[in-house]
């Protein structure tokens, strides 16, 4: 496949297939947001197109969703129910205060879908693999905003891709 010509390496289709380009100078960056799918589901979230990520209270979650932007990537995960990574959004709206906060010093981002994955990753699986073993969800079960590196991003996509 051709390279983009903005230097990164990656292939055409990745940047195509994902609808997120990377801005000169400033690197994309990877998440994982984490929901209980009867709060708010995967496929819901494809219904509405887009969401407001509110209901954050831990400040390390508050200050993971501060330091995303705009077209960044994000794994969104199925929490008790499931436990599974289901599908990819991204970040549309940058940090703003949270309209569901009564009180205290918290944001929100906004999201949209991008695609399901081709099948779901369950945790056992994450747990099973050299590289995904070392993701928040693991080392920090509790966490529901949380940064990935690309490779462990990139390894998810393969393992829902049949890869190995």
């Amino acid at each position: 496949m051709p390279k983009e010509p903005d230097g990164t390496g990656k292939t055409a289709g990745f940047w195509r297939d994902y609808g997120a380009f990377p801005v000169k100078n400033k690197p994309m960056q990877f998440w994982m947001v984490k929901q209980e799918p009867e709060a708010y589901s995967w496929d819901q979230f494809l219904i509405d197109g887009r969401t407001a990520w509110t209901g954050v209270r831990n400040f390390q979650a508050r200050n993971n969703l501060r330091a995303m932007k705009k077209g960044d990537l994000v794994l969104y995960y199925h929490s008790v129910t499931g436990r599974e990574i289901v599908g990819i959004g991204k970040v549309c709206r940058t940090a703003y205060p949270d309209p569901t906060a009564t009180e205290g010093d918290w944001d929100c981002v906004d999201l949209e879908p991008n695609r399901p994955l081709s099948r779901s990753v369950t945790l056992d699986e994450v747990k099973a693999d050299a590289v995904l073993k070392e993701m928040p969800l693991v080392k920090q079960s509790r966490l529901s905003v949380m940064p990935l590196t690309k490779a462990q991003f990139d390894r998810v996509l393969k393992v829902a891709e049949g890869g190995r």
